[in-house]
């Protein structure tokens, strides 16, 4: 498989039920399902409020742009800026989001807990990976492009926009990029 690339512009912006925003979905597996295994999607936060939930799913998310937000969950309260690291949680808890300083847009990637275990993080410079195991890889470009090169070459990913792809065990990729997350996700046979 090649790396799929879409833009943030491309990607159609679904509504919130609580008017607090939109949802625009990246990438998710199947495509096209609601049974996904996992899901990338970016989010544009424009007002306070919970979050929905989602029994028997794990949570990353991570602050793109906008001065952030404060996500309190079990008692819990987590300050969350566009340099934090990303914040991984259960889909099914009580999350109140309280905007810091205006609207925010956000980065969430959520794996069906018993289906795929994922992770994610900030990169800023150069990420290696060498894959033990079979794995979805995806690196999400905020403020600039991403070069991802592999054994099929380089490719560039503009900035606000996402690129993934299914890696075989063993294959080598490095990720070059100013401002970038990275994710990997291993779905369970």
């Amino acid at each position: 498989m090649t790396w799929q690339v879409i833009r943030l512009s491309d990607a159609v912006a679904s509504p919130w039920r609580n008017g607090g925003g939109v949802t625009r979905e990246l990438a998710a597996w199947p495509a096209g399902s609601a049974d996904w295994v996992w899901r990338i999607s970016v989010a544009e936060v424009a007002a306070s409020g919970p979050f929905s939930r989602f029994a028997d799913v794990q949570r990353w998310f991570a602050v793109l742009s906008g001065s952030g937000v404060t996500l309190q969950m079990n008692g819990a309260e987590h300050r969350l800026t566009a340099s934090s690291e990303p914040l991984e949680f259960d889909g099914a808890l009580a999350v109140d989001c309280h905007l810091i300083d205006g609207r925010t847009q956000d980065l969430n990637l959520m794996v069906r807990q018993g289906l795929a275990s994922a992770r994610m993080q900030r990169i800023a410079g150069a990420q290696q990976f060498l894959g033990r195991a079979a794995k979805v890889l995806a690196v999400y470009a905020r403020t600039g492009p991403a070069q991802l090169r592999d054994e099929q070459g380089l490719l560039t990913v503009p900035a606000h926009s996402l690129a993934w792809r299914s890696v075989p065990a063993g294959m080598h990729v490095e990720a070059v990029a100013r401002s970038a997350v990275w994710m990997e996700i291993e779905p369970w046979a």
